[in-house]
Formats: structure tokens, C-alpha cells, sequence
């Protein structure tokens, strides 16, 4: 329906999170001659990371010449970050750009302190756009926003000394295996350079020795083809740490998601966790491959 309307009204810009995007370019890719993309120019893509690649695409694939990253939350009206036309490409793939006009950004570590520009921590936010409250939840509001007025958004991310965001992960998406602090994005951006995968969603399983394993979530290209764990280990080995290289692969179709587009990846672990357990309850050991 979003390509149909860009032909239709031979829109300039588009607007949605990466699930939306990905859509789009599957249905371009499979049906060109049914639309014309040529009046579209820009893009605004936020609500969750985006992947390298599917960046590219949109460049590559879908034309757009001004592909803009946000980055905020509802409870901040929404953005607190965003890249600008007079960006680099690889400022544009790699960053969510620089922090908006009027609003104030810091990043924390575990105790709360202020990190130096160049290390990780979680991104805070105040300003003009920051929400008074969440209606009739005043814990949900003590927990979110402090007594100086912080947002805490639970987005890990790092500022160069230019003043760019690079989101890594989700505090709660961190994978923690045998003691390694492994974050989803890395291992995902990886696996979307696969000529057969269309997305991809790592995430966290529980392990009796090492804490979590890892899992990689799939939707192929090709729904009549499938993909084993030696491939993706021969196609991720020497590219990304061997302790970061998925255990389990899981091939699906579709993702549980918000009504927003984003990805709900508690009910991704909760599924797979009872599927594990079902399978074998004591010692947790399956085959790699899941297809369920």
C-alpha cells in the first residue's frame, strides 16, 4: 500500500520505522514494474536501529537521495537526535546524527556518572519536549524521568567528539554469555549482508552454563529455501568474534510487533525459551537448527 501511494501521489518523502522500509523493498524488488518511485526523494526512518544495509538499499534500490535517521521516544515528542542533509553517507549509515536544537543529551554508566565522549552509556534526554508525566502512572513516572527532569531511555549509545550518536543496543537486549556483553545490532547488521536473508533479530536465550546463547531469528529471501547454523557460522566466522556467532537459528516468517512496527523481542525470548524447554528441560541440549 505505501508504494502504491508514492506512485499514486508521486510523494517526495517517506516516513516509518525499519520493518516498514524492508516491506517495501521486498514488494519493489519482486513487483518494479508496478510502480514508479521516481518522485521520491527523502526519507525519515526511527523506532528502532537501522541496519547498514538496508540504508543502502533505500539508496541503492529504492532511489532516495536523502535518507534521514531520528532517533527519540513518544515520551520525548519524539526526537531527540537526527541526521542532516549536510551529513556524510557514512555519518548517515553508522549514526543518528546530532542532538536537536533546545534539547540536552548525557550519557551514564551502571552509578549514574557522566561518560566522557567516545564511551558507551545510557542516552538521557531533557528539554522542551520531555512529557510531564505518564497519565495516572506516577511509578511508571519516577522511573522513567528523575527529579531533574531526565527521560532515562534504556538506549545504549556512544558521541564522538563531532557530537554524532551511534545507538548499540537496548540495555534490556544485551545478551551477557559466560560473562561477555554481547549487543544484538553488530551481530544483525552482519547477518543482513547475506544475499538470502531479508531481516534478522538476534536475541538472548536462556543457557544453563553459559547464562544466555545466542539465536538468530530469520526471514529469508526465499521462503522455499532454507539456511542451516554451519552456514551462517562459515559466512560470520573471521567477520565478528567467534563468541558472538549464533548457536540457534530460527526461520520465521514474521516477527511479533507493536502497533508501531517495532519489533517485540521480550515475546521473541519467551517463545523460544518454552520452545527449548519443551524440547529438553534438563540439560538444554537441542539441535542448533529450530524451525518452528
Amino acid at each position: 500500500m505505501a508504494l502504491k501511494a508514492i506512485d499514486h501521489y508521486q510523494c517526495d518523502t517517506a516516513y516509518g520505522v525499519p520493518s516498514m522500509f524492508m516491506g517495501m523493498l521486498k514488494e519493489y524488488k519482486n513487483n518494479k514494474e508496478k510502480y514508479s518511485l521516481a518522485s521520491l526523494k527523502n526519507s525519515v526512518m526511527a523506532g528502532s536501529i537501522c541496519p547498514e544495509e538496508l540504508m543502502r538499499n533505500c539508496v541503492n534500490v529504492l532511489g532516495i537521495d536523502f535518507p534521514s535517521i531520528a532517533y527519540g521516544m513518544t515520551e520525548t515528542s519524539p526526537i531527540s537526535f537526527q541526521t542532516s542533509k549536510s551529513d556524510s553517507f557514512e555519518k548517515m549509515i553508522s549514526t543518528v546524527g546530532k542532538v536537536h536544537p533546545h534539547t540536552e543529551v548525557k550519557l551514564i554508566n551502571e552509578e549514574g556518572k557522566v561518560v566522557v565522549r567516545g564511551e558507551e552509556g545510557e542516552i538521557c534526554t531533557r528539554g522542551y519536549s520531555v512529557m510531564l508525566k505518564y497519565w495516572n502512572d506516577p511509578e511508571k513516572t519516577k522511573e522513567t524521568i528523575d527529579d531533574k527532569g531526565w527521560v532515562h531511555t534504556g538506549d545504549l549509545g556512544v558521541i564522538d567528539e563531532q557530537g554524532y550518536c551511534e545507538i548499540v543496543g537496548r540495555v534490556k537486549d544485551m545478551i551477557i554469555r559466560g560473562g561477555e556483553n554481547i549487543f544484538p545490532k553488530e551481530i544483525e547488521n552482519h547477518l543482513l549482508t547475506h544475499p538470502g536473508i531479508h531481516d534478522a533479530q538476534v536475541i538472548g536465550v536462556e543457557d544453563q552454563y553459559l547464562g544466555e546463547e545466542i539465536m538468530a531469528c530469520i526471514i529469508l529471501d526465499d521462503e522455499n529455501r532454507t539456511i542451516s547454523r554451519n552456514e551462517i557460522y562459515d559466512f560470520c566466522h573471521g567477520d565478528i568474534a567467534h563468541f558472538k556467532i549464533p548457536k540457534y537459528i530460527r526461520i520465521v516468517k514474521e516477527y511479533p510487533l507493536t502497533v508501531t512496527g517495532k519489533v517485540k523481542k521480550k515475546d521473541m525470548r519467551d517463545e523460544v525459551d518454552k520452545i527449548l524447554k519443551e524440547i529438553n528441560p534438563d540439560l538444554w541440549e537441542v539441535d542448533y537448527d529450530i524451525y518452528v
